[in-house]
């Protein structure tokens, strides 16, 4: 026993560990893990995909550490690498985890050897390790892909602090790692992620894990409700009553720290994440809408990442969209007359932004249609606003929350979720596009097409049409305009498509 390696040692309980950390963390680090920490344990190694959506102080990170050194131990030359949101995060937070618990083991004390940047096997340092990553705050999204990238292991696992605010674009190489691993050219290979944090930021990977996302993930709730059977014990629960009393339960403070959630919005922000979900799965009947005006908003772009959006809406339905990734204005004339046929639409308005849509609008008018040219800048109806972009996306936000129907586009969540406002002297101003595109990382251009139906009001140009059809010859609207689909009252309408 003299001459084996503390590896060679504990190899018979490596085999056991492997299948059960939680035994790891009793054995090694003489601690009984909470139940929702046990909970993560079995989850982390059940699932390549796991997010923990956390309230202030639970102990996250310390889960998050065990986690690492049950990875690193249980598979021969792994390969683990940590960020965070940022470098002191990392070294003050998560890094520093790792080297207390490890001071907990003397077997990994034996095994392993801690140092700032990276943690490696004492026999095979350059082949298993775990190694500490930083991104850049100013780096564009290749360089900051590059933070996880160049690393290549049968057994991977990346972990990612306080992923509330990280770029999506760090996420790059480890989600490549997953989609490599287990496949037929290296099916034995183990690929795993892992992201924590506060749900502060309507968007990112915490956002997406939770939400769009959903269904590829294995999320964990963490909360510090003094109510919930499941609440984390290192939550103080007269401070989280407390807080609770004195701001109520909806305030958004006390929703990310004491409950563990999302708030329904960001301070500025029209819509909410609840808001946009609500709408997306609300059913409508067809009498809701149908003696409504019909009206196409078009957002047209000619080059670049941008895409032309036609949006057709009636009453409170918003049905799915056409989008088109077109540079001639003639092309996309005729997509948009084509749409005009096919919707007959009341009212047809056009982004002409910058005269980005001259040339569609005077196609189209060419043509004989009828269309409205709209200025994100110009002046808006009502004097609270500061210009008609503002006007138009605030309309968008109260048809959203009082009862419109959304078609169920995760981009499109995403777009209206970051649509932001602030003051202009005493006018509400939203944020400039540009800056939309910099969080979202592409133009909004499905929620701007949606926004451009509300640009000015539209009649039905006989609301008793349809009735009188109806009456005269058992005439069903729907039927009759969109083709064979005739919703119930039990359907949602965004299963149809009226553009084709």
């Amino acid at each position: 026993m003299a001459n084996m390696t503390p590896m060679r040692i504990a190899a018979s309980n490596i085999a056991r560990w492997r299948k059960d950390p939680v035994a790891f963390v009793r054995e090694e680090f003489g601690v009984e893990p909470d139940a929702w920490q046990a909970d993560f344990l079995h989850d982390y190694n059940g699932n390549p995909r796991v997010a923990a959506k956390a309230c202030k102080g639970p102990g996250k990170t310390t889960v998050l550490a065990w986690c690492m050194w049950h990875f690193l131990v249980c598979y021969a030359h792994s390969k683990v690498v940590a960020t965070s949101i940022s470098g002191a995060n990392l070294k003050d937070g998560l890094w520093s985890e790792l080297a207390k618990w490890q001071q907990r083991s003397e077997f990994l004390k034996a095994a392993f050897t801690w140092r700032a940047e990276r943690i490696v096997n004492n026999d095979h340092p350059e082949t298993w390790f775990m190694s500490a990553r930083q991104w850049s705050q100013s780096a564009n999204k290749e360089q900051q892909a590059n933070t996880l990238a160049g690393l290549h292991a049968d057994f991977i696992m990346f972990v990612i602090d306080e992923a509330g605010g990280v770029p999506d674009a760090v996420m790059a190489a480890a989600e490549a790692a997953l989609a490599n691993a287990g496949t037929e050219v290296n099916p034995n290979a183990i690929a795993k992620l892992l992201i924590a944090g506060n749900p502060t930021h309507l968007n990112g990977p915490l956002y997406r894990a939770c939400t769009t996302e959903a269904s590829q993930w294995k999320v964990i709730e963490i909360t510090g409700d003094p109510d919930s059977p499941k609440r984390s014990p290192r939550i103080n629960i007269d401070w989280a009553r407390k807080q609770i009393k004195a701001w109520g339960a909806d305030n958004s403070w006390v929703l990310v720290n004491v409950f563990g959630k999302f708030p329904p919005s960001s301070i500025n922000a029209l819509l909410g994440p609840d808001d946009v979900e609500a709408a997306m799965k609300r059913v409508i009947a067809p009498t809701a809408y149908n003696r409504s005006a019909k009206i196409l908003g078009v957002d047209v772009a000619l080059q670049g990442d941008d895409r032309t959006v036609i949006a057709p809406r009636q009453g409170l339905v918003a049905f799915k969209p056409k989008v088109l990734r077109l540079a001639e204005p003639k092309l996309i004339a005729g997509q948009v007359a084509t749409a005009i046929k096919t919707f007959d639409p009341d009212g047809v308005f056009i982004d002409n932004t910058g005269g980005w849509g001259s040339g569609v609008i005077s196609w189209l008018t060419d043509w004989g249609y009828n269309v409205t040219p709209v200025g994100f800048a110009e002046k808006a109806m009502n004097d609270r606003y500061a210009n008609k972009r503002s006007e138009i996306h605030h309309e968008l936000a109260y048809w959203t929350k009082g009862g419109g129907c959304l078609p169920d586009i995760p981009e499109l969540k995403e777009e209206l979720c970051a649509q932001t406002y602030t003051h202009k002297k005493d006018k509400l101003i939203m944020t400039e596009k540009d800056q939309i595109k910099e969080i979202i990382h592409r133009s909004p251009d499905l929620a701007d097409a949606y926004a451009l139906t509300f640009s000015y009001p539209v009649a039905k140009r006989d609301p008793l049409a349809a009735q009188k059809a109806q009456d005269a010859v058992n005439y069903d609207p729907i039927r009759q305009n969109y083709g064979d689909y005739n919703p119930t009252s039990q359907q949602k309408v965004d299963d149809y498509n009226p553009l084709g």
